[in-house]
């Protein structure tokens, strides 16, 4: 079905003039349409949901019918009573003409149309301390508005993301086979990582210990809270949403909270191959956290704030793990361009996590004063 045809069956109104591909998502396949008439413009993102990453996109927009539903009764209750320094937006999900929230096309394929936040955009790194804290503050905001939702309205959209400890049973089952003791038997490197995770096997349960213990509580939590996931205001600069919903999980808010800052604090990026250059940036770190706390301090308890230090330590190793476990399976899950791309990539991680645990002081005093 052409995209044109496959569009004119959502509620939208006004003519369409440009309909072309959008961003730069690795997951679903995306479009920019823009509408006119003689008075206004209107643009939306039309999706397909990916099944090969989604295998039950119905239940994907279940749960963004919950979540926007929620969150937007949040949005104008507070918006109504002052509350808050600036406009906060969320994608609205438009309509079928069947009054559905989607469109099943020819081949059985899910397609969604959403609004564009307008006036806005995303970085891919980091632009300095400001722009940290602008990230912290819409994320500790997104914290906020859905940490009154029960984890129960919505179906795992990724059961088992984010669970350290089965990342790890995946690891040690990869460590049995031909292939893993190959390489790790030709690569020293290769064994200083296998080190390095033996070393910290406590590190990949301690969260879930913690709430096994009832000190941590089982919240709703984004999933994906990389710095382009996070819309900046054009006019004002202030953080003004978080986008990509289709990962929003029950489970622990600390895993977004240390994947962000895994993210935004790392300058060097993912696929740096001078780990010299691969360090913490305690300033970007000090500037996201007084923007979350501002936002999502009130509903965190004292458990939660004394968690929040291992959260920053275990992202960087989790990623690290999956990338060093896929190297050893024969890099099957992550796309790579060379055969020791994911050995790097594992290897900036746990650098990562290095850099990190050599300013653990420093780190849980800055958390202890906000």
């Amino acid at each position: 079905m052409e995209l044109s045809l496959l569009i004119n069956k959502f509620n939208l109104k006004g003519r369409l003039v440009a309909l072309e591909p959008f961003g730069n998502g690795n997951i679903n396949d995306t479009f920019l349409a823009i509408y006119r008439n003689t008075f206004t413009e209107t643009q939306v993102i039309l999706q397909k949901v990916n099944r090969k990453v989604f295998p039950v996109p119905e239940a994907i927009m279940s749960n963004m019918h919950e979540i926007t539903k929620h969150c937007h009764e949040k949005l104008e209750a507070d918006a109504k009573a002052g509350r808050d320094d600036r406009v906060w937006q969320m994608p609205r999900i438009v309509k079928a003409k069947d009054a559905r929230d989607y469109v099943v096309d020819d081949n059985g394929e899910i397609w969604r149309v959403i609004t564009r936040i307008m006036s806005a955009h995303a970085f891919n790194v980091a632009q300095g301390p400001e722009h940290a804290m602008e990230c912290g503050a819409a994320l500790g905001h997104f914290h906020y508005l859905i940490s009154d939702m029960s984890p129960k309205a919505i179906v795992d959209p990724l059961p088992g993301f984010h669970v350290t400890s089965g990342y790890l049973k995946q690891y040690d089952a990869t460590l049995k086979t031909k292939g893993a003791k190959a390489l790790l038997g030709a690569s020293m490197e290769a064994k200083r990582l296998a080190k390095f995770v033996e070393e910290r096997r406590a590190l990949a349960v301690c969260l879930e210990k913690a709430q096994k213990k009832g000190e941590l509580k089982k919240r709703m939590f984004h999933g994906d809270p990389k710095v382009n996931n996070i819309m900046i205001d054009d006019v004002t600069g202030k953080g003004t949403a978080v986008i990509d919903l289709d990962t929003v999980s029950p489970g622990l808010i600390h895993m977004d909270f240390g994947d962000a800052l895994r993210s935004i604090c790392n300058p060097a990026g993912e696929e740096e191959t001078n780990l010299a250059k691969v360090v913490f940036d305690e300033d970007l770190a000090t500037a996201f956290c007084k923007g979350y706390m501002r936002e999502a301090g009130a509903f965190l308890t004292d458990a939660d704030r004394a968690y929040l230090y291992d959260s920053i330590r275990l992202l960087p190793f989790e990623l690290g793990l999956r990338f060093f476990q896929d190297y050893l399976a024969g890099n099957v899950y992550f796309k790579t361009t060379q055969p020791a791309q994911n050995l790097n990539r594992a290897r900036v991680q746990f650098r990562l996590c290095e850099s990190i645990e050599a300013r653990e002081r420093s780190i849980r005093n800055v958390l202890k004063r906000l």
